[in-house]
């Protein structure tokens, strides 16, 4: 309760909920929206200034600009919630199983982890990507083949601190099960920096999976997505720039918004800061 009053008069942190917000419901709603179909060409359309038919005009291909941008949060933001979800379920329990157990458990988990945390994570992904072929979903199992190893260190690193408490050797000598101890003691504790973690990497998944889409790697076309939007729009830029502003710039306020949301989690948690 402490933590949620604190971050409720954070004005910050509530202006860039009500924006995460706002973009998630506009997503998952984007079918039942009054907007144009965003797959529709015409040639004849192409280019069209802003318009009350065409609020951010048309692309190239005569596209509703504003509803591509709409139906591509699906592809750019709600997949990467999928992506970080899956990414911190694998991470949390190979950290927990890991730094509870220890000995060869451990051993064996973390030297995968390094062998993964050696090399550069983005090209890393690319490598994946490159075996397994173009594709969204290609590109959200890449990024949770290679991100969940950070999560699992930091994880581990957390357990073991918490292993020590208190009122979890207590649950040990009186018999407590291993899964109670877990997720019951441990798992609470971790569960904070958990929620930091992962809304300051929030923005960094959304960049790779537009970046991924830039390259011609996620989302294939005709299907609207942000990366896809710039790289079609960087070949007509000097003759219609608003078609890559319009995708650039929410890419830009969407990261903002959760790195934001992530300091402000992170200051509400801070115990130094009460």
């Amino acid at each position: 309760m402490m933590f949620l009053s604190r971050l409720a008069r954070d004005r910050t942190a509530v202006a860039c909920l009500a924006i995460v917000a706002v973009v998630i419901l506009a997503g998952i709603f984007a079918d039942v929206l009054p907007l144009n179909d965003p797959t529709k060409v015409n040639v004849l359309a192409k280019f069209r200034a802003p318009s009350a038919k065409f609020p951010l005009g048309t692309d190239h291909l005569g596209r509703c600009t504003l509803s591509r941008l709409v139906h591509g949060i699906r592809p750019t933001v709600l997949l990467s919630l999928v992506t970080m979800a899956c990414t911190l379920a694998r991470g949390t329990l190979v950290g927990l199983v890991s730094g509870y157990f220890r000995g060869t458990v451990d051993e064996l988990f973390m030297r995968t982890c390094d062998i993964l945390l050696s090399f550069p994570s983005q090209v890393m992904i690319l490598a994946v990507v490159g075996v397994l072929g173009p594709g969204m979903m290609n590109v959200v199992l890449a990024n949770i083949v290679i991100k969940w190893a950070w999560y699992a260190r930091m994880i581990r690193s957390s357990v073991i601190r918490f292993g020590d408490r208190g009122y979890v050797l207590f649950s040990k000598v009186s018999g407590a099960g291993t899964p109670f101890i877990l997720f019951r003691h441990i798992l609470p504790g971790v569960a904070s920096e958990l929620l930091v973690l992962a809304s300051l990497d929030m923005g960094w998944v959304i960049l790779n999976i537009s970046t991924l889409s830039f390259l011609g790697l996620g989302v294939q076309a005709p299907a609207p997505e942000w990366g896809a939007m710039l790289s079609e729009a960087k070949e007509v830029m000097g003759r219609a720039p608003l078609l890559m502003f319009v995708p650039g710039t929410a890419i830009m306020a969407v990261v903002s918004a959760f790195n934001l949301i992530g300091d402000s989690v992170r200051d509400a948690m801070d115990p130094k800061t009460l």
